[in-house]
């Protein structure tokens, strides 16, 4: 992967009025990151670097977890919760256009369908969806629902605005820490003007909205999140050669899981802990 120095925001340096000011390029990188992750298409045009938007993603996150903690204190005043998970669930997929259910759905038919590296390839390329893509999807929101229907009161809504942050941060470690596995695809516009700041800054917004929305425990989040980025990453690399669009989304998404699952089990070993802010 190419490393260059760049803005926090914004990847590598450019020469004066080639990318617009600090403050342009800053702005720029979150419309983008809006733009690729949400349905709101703040930032039409990806035909350029994506890169240095990868260092807003869980910027993104943590707008998508605010929407999700709104839309639950509002629904649970006239709905029952089971009813209030599957709207959360659902709100998540609109909000997000599917992008990253998508990805995993492709990645459970291109791993488990595949052979070898280049038939576990040429069925990611491929837009029908197989059984195990159908079963791993069943498998996924279930699980999802589940975790968000469990999650306790007194935690709920610092848990809702922080599993998107954290999941949407370990897609940014998985571009940075890993090859990507074709020379074309989406994701390599993430490899152009590739920063390793776009990571730092990525990793402190994630932490700060960790502490701030659930304690020591945020961080501890932080890190499994870090952690399965990482283990589905020399999986991915293992199986594939690298990451591929497809990859990432399925990284999105069982990060989301990890966090949550991880959540509740912190807040069941240790009540005090959880859900405790900095703040």
């Amino acid at each position: 992967m190419p490393v260059r120095h760049g803005h926090l925001c914004g990847g590598r340096r450019v020469g004066p009025g080639a990318y617009g000011s600090h403050r342009s390029v800053h702005v720029k990188s979150l419309r983008l990151a809006i733009s690729f992750l949400t349905v709101l298409p703040v930032a039409p045009d990806h035909s350029g670097p994506m890169a240095p938007a990868r260092a807003c993603f869980p910027l993104v996150g943590l707008g998508l977890g605010g929407i999700l903690a709104g839309l639950d204190i509002a629904a649970r005043q006239v709905l029952p919760l089971p009813v209030v998970g599957a709207l959360l669930v659902a709100a998540l997929l609109v909000l997000t256009r599917a992008l990253h259910m998508e990805g995993f759905l492709d990645t459970c038919d291109g791993l488990l369908g595949g052979r070898d590296r280049e038939s576990r390839l040429a069925i990611l390329r491929d837009s029908h969806v197989g059984a195990f893509a159908v079963i791993g999807g069943a498998c996924l929101l279930l699980l999802k629902w589940t975790l968000l229907v469990g999650i306790p009161e007194a935690e709920r809504i610092g848990l809702l605005v922080l599993f998107p942050s954290l999941s949407r941060f370990a897609m940014v470690a998985t571009m940075a820490f890993f090859p990507y596995a074709r020379s074309q695809g989406l994701g390599t516009a993430f490899q152009v003007w590739a920063s390793w700041r776009q990571l730092a800054f990525a990793f402190l917004t994630a932490a700060v909205v960790g502490g701030l929305f659930f304690g020591i425990a945020g961080l501890l989040l932080l890190a499994i999140a870090t952690v399965a980025a990482v283990g589905l990453g020399l999986w991915f690399r293992r199986l594939l050669g690298g990451m591929t669009g497809d990859t990432y989304g399925a990284t999105n998404e069982v990060a989301e899981v990890a966090v949550l699952l991880a959540g509740l089990i912190l807040i069941q070993l240790s009540p005090g802990l959880a859900g405790a802010p900095f703040w």
